[in-house]
């Protein structure tokens, strides 16, 4: 097939998709797929949040909480009627940390992320991005398997092609020209899911995009080539572990556990599908008033309150389970309590100057001006993958492997330090045989002279040669 065919063909298949979407659930009847489309059962098993449970939820909430959140929501109505003067500002702080009533998040969260201000900046650049989406969008295949994935237990996004998904969809398509550097990365689907539950279209695609480009969330770095950001938060997440849980960083490294294994959800989406749905919403009010911080105080905290259990396991499939898992379907502890220390955590780790991992650098940042179309290029449009990986590519891919030798040098060099003695069975030439020494191209080129290539970060090389005057030491002691 010639270029040309296959352009039109992208083309042709695009145009299909939006079809769908733009018909709608009702003028679809008979072209749904069963497997597309699971049944809606019983209104009973359906929480507070919209979330359809297979057993059956308890009948009331009790009388008490009740009174709380109504008295709750009296205060907060009052304070948006009065949401820029002083009084409002003193008090916001308390009261988001109480948590936002429900009912009002609608219109809070528009105001925390000031969705009105950046809406009345730029009229109608939403529609123009979801008109550009319909013609020249390369992220709608996948946009459109990601829409039929995302919070298929809610309500709202249950049934294919009902209205909220028909609106998730049209958010990420239109975000996707919006911001060309990101187009789309699965992940978004998350949040753009979970804005929708509490905005309608087009206040859901300016949040969004104040999350991805605002300094106070900045979440582009997370979205784009190579996931710089991810990176930079894992290894400041490994700094909190080494200093305030050293047993427990221990313990991930016995089971050679990295943090990107568990906690991709937590920097990802704000700990959407990973904590029960009311603990999410508490933690993303807090989130939405305070920014990144947050993510970082409530990795340490979930660690921090569960640290107990996940020493017990001595495995890590089952650690994984657990704190991916297990603590979304129960995280063992009232909302208010996991709040009440959330906020001890933020407080413990700004003594320790570790709460902030510091600004983004230049790379984290957009280098193309948001809402200015780019027409993407030939091999984009037509959908063909790239033949080799791109540098930054493989310097992700790099980062990850180090992060996991560095963790393996850390644990043997600990182990060293015990004891007088060191197994030679577990030894090749002076560096342990876990280590990929493919991977890294290290050698020695002789007794007691170790090569440690170049190219390598300062602080990796740091590590290895460290190790190798270890060993010569115990060596000589022997």
């Amino acid at each position: 097939m010639n270029e040309e065919a296959l352009l039109a063909r992208a083309s042709e298949e695009r145009e299909r998709i939006f079809q769908r979407y733009e018909r709608g659930r009702e003028n679809l009847a008979g072209q749904i797929d069963p497997w597309e489309d699971p049944e809606f059962e019983e209104y009973h098993k359906t929480d507070r949040y919209g979330f359809i449970h297979d057993e059956r939820l308890p009948q009331k909430t009790a009388p008490q909480k009740i009174n709380i959140e109504v008295e709750r929501e009296k205060k907060w109505v009052k304070m948006l009627g009065t949401w820029d003067s002083p009084t409002t500002k003193e008090k916001l702080h308390r009261r988001i940390y109480k948590g936002i009533p429900n009912s009002l998040r609608i219109k809070i969260w528009c105001k925390l992320l000031d969705v009105n201000r950046i809406k009345s900046e730029y009229p109608g650049k939403y529609q123009e991005m979801l008109k550009l989406a319909k013609q020249w969008s390369t992220d709608v295949r996948q946009i459109d398997s990601d829409v039929n994935r995302q919070f298929r237990e809610h309500q709202f996004y249950r049934e294919r092609y009902s209205e909220k998904q028909c609106s998730l969809f049209n958010v990420l398509c239109a975000y996707s020209m919006y911001n060309s550097e990101v187009g789309y990365c699965q992940g978004m689907s998350g949040l753009a899911g979970i804005l929708l539950m509490y905005m309608d279209e087009e206040d859901a695609f300016w949040a969004l995009a104040v999350l991805l480009s605002e300094k106070k969330y900045h979440m582009h770095g997370l979205y784009i080539e190579g996931f710089p950001k991810l990176t930079r938060f894992l290894e400041h997440h490994d700094k909190i572990l080494t200093k305030f849980m050293p047993k427990l960083k221990i313990h991930f490294d016995k089971f050679g556990l990295d943090a990107i294994l568990y906690s991709l959800k937590w920097f990802f989406v704000v700990f959407v599908e990973r904590v029960p749905f009311s603990l999410c919403l508490r933690v993303w009010d807090i989130y939405l008033l305070d920014g990144e911080r947050v993510v970082t105080a409530m990795a340490y905290t979930i660690l921090k309150l569960h640290k107990k259990a996940i020493m017990k396991l001595n495995d890590m499939d089952l650690i994984v389970n657990y704190i991916q898992v297990k603590l979304h379907k129960d995280f063992g502890f009232e909302d208010d309590i996991v709040i009440y220390h959330l906020e001890r955590s933020m407080d413990e780790l700004r003594r320790a100057k570790l709460d902030y991992p510091g600004p983004p650098p230049p790379n984290e940042l957009p280098k193309r001006q948001l809402g200015m179309f780019i027409e993407p290029d030939k091999k984009s449009k037509i959908g063909q993958r790239a033949e080799n990986f791109s540098e930054t590519e493989k310097q992700a891919r790099a980062t990850v492997i180090l992060r996991r030798e560095k963790a393996a040098l850390e644990l043997h060099e600990l182990r060293v330090s015990q004891s007088d003695t060191v197994s030679g069975e577990n030894m090749s030439n002076g560096v342990p045989l876990r280590i990929s020494q493919a991977s890294v191209d290290i050698h020695v080129d002789s007794p007691g002279h170790l090569r440690v290539p170049s190219h390598l970060p300062e602080h990796h090389r740091g590590y290895l040669i460290k190790l190798h005057k270890h060993k010569k030491s115990t060596n000589r002691k022997k």
